[in-house]
């Protein structure tokens, strides 16, 4: 599914020299490094402020809280995201509202949103949090026009997405706030948990910064309750090597999702539902995709994925449960069946293996292997 070593051993030494550089210094936390990627990545980002924190579920938190988003206010988002998406919404003591997807990209529909705005209840929604689902940005001019109709904050969830963009606008950029996670498998990652928040507002910017310490300004005074969520200098260092590789890395994605896309039409595999076949991944052409996952739809996807695992095929299924339908939310009152496009897209969806340095003999071998299973 993902091999690191492939990518390491191209930079090694500047890697390793940049962490003995970290090592030397025994600035450990929120070292120099950290303050030079966070320059670097607000410039990728065309962002005027970036804040790196310990991970993408922390940047969440950080960009809500950050905005005095609390108890009383309801963020509407997708049922079809990892769980950070909604625990971090109930962390900052605020109410997830849930709004079903487009079932051609995954992402969160405006439409859906639209119709929770309008009903007695949307008097209550503070802001709205799309997720850029498998590093495709979510329909930016829709989600504007909702913000400017009702005048609510935009969050973008954008841990899959770094590099993505929308009508030429970087993720991170797009909205009032932004999340990335720098885990270990995102397109740009660290050897270890981190991530970041990036945003326009200067006030956002200074409470997420102050927020992330602990509530400090000044070291030792305390003017709110924080968090513990600062970046070690380490994984800043790393950071900064691979965020000058990260164009050429997601452009080999884009590549390398392309010659899937011919791989599996060749094959005669492809179809427009899965009772007619597989079905790829469809771009918008207002996004740059950055294929942070190759995700099909599959028939018969669990038997699929059993038979490419006995022949030493990796996949993962993002995700076999939707949010609605976890216990731990079981309280916010959802139930199987209200969000139909959701719960379709969990019993067919598989991603496939994707990485800058996939070769296309292994694409090849995925391919006839898939064509193998449905014969």
């Amino acid at each position: 599914m993902l091999d690191f070593s492939r990518q390491f051993s191209v930079i090694r030494e500047e890697v390793m020299a940049a962490i003995e550089e970290a090592c030397v210094s025994q600035r450990f936390i929120l070292g120099p490094q950290v303050t030079r990627f966070e320059q670097a990545a607000a410039l990728a980002c065309d962002a005027p402020h970036a804040i790196g924190c310990a991970s993408g579920t922390d940047a969440l938190w950080l960009a809500m809280e950050a905005a005095r988003i609390g108890p009383g206010d309801v963020v509407v988002t997708t049922p079809f995201s990892f769980f950070a998406t909604v625990s971090s919404i109930l962390r900052c003591g605020a109410t997830p509202v849930l709004a079903d997807i487009d079932p051609a990209t995954f992402n969160l529909s405006a439409e859906s949103v639209a119709s929770h705005l309008g009903s007695a209840a949307g008097d209550k929604v503070k802001a709205i949090m799309p997720v850029h689902l498998y590093g495709q940005c979510a329909d930016w001019d829709a989600f504007t026009t909702l913000q400017q109709e009702h005048g609510l904050l935009l969050i973008e969830d954008a841990a899959q997405a770094f590099g993505a963009t929308w009508n030429g606008i970087p993720a991170g950029a797009l909205g009032d706030a932004a999340a990335f996670s720098f885990y270990p498998t995102k397109n740009l990652s660290a050897f270890g948990d981190a991530g970041m928040l990036t945003t326009g507002s200067e006030e956002l910017a200074e409470r997420a910064t102050m927020l992330r310490a602990h509530g400090m300004r000044r070291r030792y005074y305390h003017d709110e309750v924080g968090w513990n969520s600062r970046l070690d200098t380490i994984q800043a260092a790393v950071l900064e090597v691979k965020l000058r590789y990260i164009a050429q890395w997601n452009e080999q994605r884009r590549n390398r999702a392309a010659h899937y896309d011919q791989l599996f039409r060749a094959a005669g595999l492809v179809g427009s539902s899965i009772a007619e076949g597989i079905v790829l991944p469809i771009t918008d052409p207002r996004a740059h995709h950055v294929f942070h996952q190759y995700v099909i739809r599959a028939p018969r996807r669990d038997a699929l994925r059993q038979y490419l695992s006995e022949r030493q095929i990796g996949t993962e299924i993002y995700y076999p449960l939707p949010l609605h339908l976890q216990a731990s939310v079981a309280g916010l009152g959802y139930k199987r069946g209200d969000f139909p496009h959701t719960e379709q897209a969990s019993a067919e969806v598989l991603a496939l293996p994707m990485y800058p340095e996939l070769r296309e003999d292994e694409q090849a071998t995925v391919v006839e292997t898939v064509a193998a299973f449905y014969a």
